[in-house]
């Protein structure tokens, strides 16, 4: 199925997916849209703690399906496809180092009901007080 309501995409759902991956045309079904309303839903389903990755997951999806297009020419008019692979493989990198550096990142100290512990990082923390010359 193909379908696409821009009133929804206030809210996490296949439409909101379509409309940040430009997938909008959905009018002509798969002559159209280059992703099915079950392939984004089952994207959504595999993180559904993570919409980048759901999404990143789609790229991926869409990089490697239109990989292999190339450009065409049909009387007068253009079919720029590399254009279209282009676009969505620079998302899908962009995309791609923004998830890994969130998921490398080093959780924030929450604190604790102990304030006379010190915090686990501090300055001068990897200073030896025992080498030569302190």
């Amino acid at each position: 199925m193909y379908s696409y309501n821009p009133l929804q995409i206030h809210i996490f759902c296949v439409d909101r997916m379509r409309f940040e991956l430009g997938d909008i045309m959905v009018e002509g079904g798969s002559d159209t849209a280059a992703l099915s309303d079950e392939e984004i839903q089952a994207a959504i389903d595999s993180y559904p703690n993570s919409w980048k990755r759901a999404k990143l997951m789609l790229l991926e999806s869409l990089c490697r399906r239109f990989a292999y297009e190339v450009d065409t020419k049909t009387g007068p008019l253009w079919l720029y496809m590399q254009e279209r692979a282009k676009l969505w493989r620079e998302d899908y990198e962009r995309l791609k180092k923004e998830v890994s550096v969130e998921s490398c990142s080093i959780p924030m100290f929450q604190g604790g009901t102990d304030s006379n512990k010190p915090p686990y990082f501090y300055t001068g923390m990897q200073q030896n007080g025992r080498a030569r010359g302190l």
